[in-house]
């Protein structure tokens, strides 16, 4: 079989993001409670943005999952917003 390039892995996972974000909106925002931290093992409590299908969207400090992460964002404005892990 042949290996993957860098652009199709983009291509693949750039699919799979639009397939669960793209056209849902954010209907809660809150911090992680510490039972959904204990549950998952971790120790920092990031923001969950709720999607309207229920799905709950939250950073990790990497693509293991091993704690949470902080979240950032920019503005139109190009300001930057940030929400850290408690």
């Amino acid at each position: 079989m042949e290996e993957e390039t860098m652009s199709q892995t983009e291509d693949r996972w750039t699919k799979h993001a639009k397939s669960k974000f793209v056209g849902k909106k954010i209907v809660g925002a809150r911090y992680m409670s510490e039972k959904e931290a204990d549950d998952m093992g971790w120790s920092k409590r990031p923001v969950v943005l709720q999607l309207s299908d229920g799905t709950l969207f939250y950073p990790s400090m990497d693509d293991e999952g091993n704690d949470g992460g902080a979240m950032f964002a920019q503005n139109k404005k190009g300001e930057d917003i940030g929400c850290p892990v408690i």
